[in-house]
């Protein structure tokens, strides 16, 4: 451990598990350390289910209606991926697929009036929907035509809108989409948790519901796929890729100590030993006086022993409850997935319920998503704080990861990867860089 590194990490959450892995890939001599015993930080699936108890502080072990511990992969965040997003993009470049199986999420649904709708996914659902009416359908048609044409670098599609410049809230006058429509495309297909979206210029909604649509093109029942084994199969994946590389893997070593000299980052103290550096990525945990809280979340793992009422059975799906449907500024998302994802039991669901809190009662914020969910069998409550970096990490060469939020997918995130992996290198973030370099002494058959 004596030794001088390129790059340190602490944590092996996703963002930094794949920044070590591209770090490695680009020829950089990578450390990377974790004071947990396990991959993945908070983007971990804990297995067996008995960890999961502890680790809530829950009395007593599982009760043997639960099945065997070890077949349980529980997520601590809820994501999914979106077949056309960039992490798949990520994966796919890197070939980390070869080291994990997908399986794509049977449905998306949207909560109107307290019941909850399929989210359509291809035109002969949208016209038999009851989510909206006949003439609004057709309108609703010619928008989607619209954004499907739509090219950012080609002026003759726009017809009258400035993509820099007109709200969102105007392309949907210009459609003469209502409100329902409106509540639907920006919360159920652009994917945003709050309505501030309606009054900055359009590009981002329109980029978003493209990025939908292509996802949804590519397997047909949702835009979303999900790991067999849980999410914590993720980080594990680019962890490998990171050693096939070179990069040098330690679990369980307690962070005693990240030595800053004259404001810039020189290396990590760890059981007595110092391993030098020139720069530093990790997570928010291993530099608490670096970072400001932007607010919480609040995630609860409900297990189940039944797939969720008016979802047609669906052994996975997500659900979007749309803030002004329950008097909130954010959404509130579910997302559902079972024993068919090899992360629970025979004959199991896990549901997780997640949403930005905005009340000194969070567990009340989120009931009408754990109505949908009875009869419940466990809940694992937890609040998480969003801890963001207070500066960009240009002085210290201390480059921090913001907190996973409370997106259902890992767009975000990627983007983070991308932001930090520009002022590490200077360069804009480049997919090309991912790719395994083709005769490298490292590689794999």
């Amino acid at each position: 451990m004596n030794e001088e590194y390129d790059v340190i990490v602490l944590g092996t959450g996703l963002t930094e598990c794949i920044l070590s892995g591209i770090m490695s890939v680009n020829g950089k001599k990578v450390l990377h350390m974790d004071q947990n015993p396990y991959y993945g930080g908070e983007s971990a699936s804990i297995t067996p289910l008995e960890d999961l108890y502890k680790r809530f502080k829950l009395p007593g072990q599982p009760p043997a209606s639960m099945g065997r511990g070890r077949d349980w992969n529980v997520d601590l965040i809820p994501k999914f991926l979106m077949a056309n997003g960039q992490l798949v993009k990520m994966l796919l470049y890197t070939e980390v697929t070869r080291y994990m199986d997908f399986k794509v999420i049977e449905g998306s649904f949207v909560y109107k009036g307290g019941k909850i709708y399929k989210v359509p996914s291809t035109e002969a659902e949208a016209l038999a929907s009851s989510l909206m009416g006949l003439f609004e359908k057709r309108r609703f048609r010619k928008f989607l035509v619209y954004v499907a044409n739509f090219d950012e670098k080609d002026p003759r599609t726009f017809e009258g809108v400035d993509p820099k410049k007109t709200s969102m809230r105007d392309v949907y006058k210009k459609f003469d989409l209502g409100q329902d429509v409106i509540d639907f495309t920006g919360h159920s297909l652009a994917l945003y948790r709050t309505d501030d979206y309606l009054d900055q210029p359009c590009c981002d909604t329109i980029n978003r519901i493209k990025l939908y649509s292509e996802s949804l093109a590519r397997y047909g029942k949702s835009p979303y796929l999900y790991p067999l084994y849980g999410l914590g199969e993720l980080p594990q994946g680019f962890a490998r890729l990171s050693a096939i590389y070179g990069g040098t893997y330690m679990l369980n070593k307690p962070i005693e100590e990240i030595i800053v000299q004259n404001g810039k980052v020189v290396g990590v103290k760890s059981e007595g030993e110092i391993a030098r550096c020139k720069q530093l990525i990790c997570d928010p945990s291993y530099v608490k006086d670096r970072v400001e809280k932007v607010g919480q979340v609040i995630r609860v793992i409900c297990i189940l022993s039944h797939p969720i009422k008016n979802t047609n059975d669906a052994n996975s799906c997500q659900i979007i409850i749309p803030q002004n449907q329950v008097n909130r500024k954010s959404d509130i998302y579910v997302c559902m997935i079972s024993f068919a994802h090899n992360v629970a039991a025979q004959g199991k669901y896990i549901a997780i319920v997640s949403t930005t809190v905005e009340t000194k009662e969070p567990e009340k914020e989120i009931r009408p998503a754990l109505e949908l969910l009875e009869p419940i069998e466990q809940k694992f409550v937890s609040i998480s704080d969003l801890f963001v970096p207070k500066d960009l990490g240009t002085e210290s060469q201390i480059f921090i990861s913001r907190a996973y939020d409370a997106t259902t997918h890992f767009e975000t995130t990627c983007d983070d990867i991308k932001d930090i992996y520009k002022r590490m290198t200077g360069s804009e973030f480049d997919f090309e860089e991912m790719k395994r370099k083709k005769n490298d002494i490292y590689g794999e058959d």
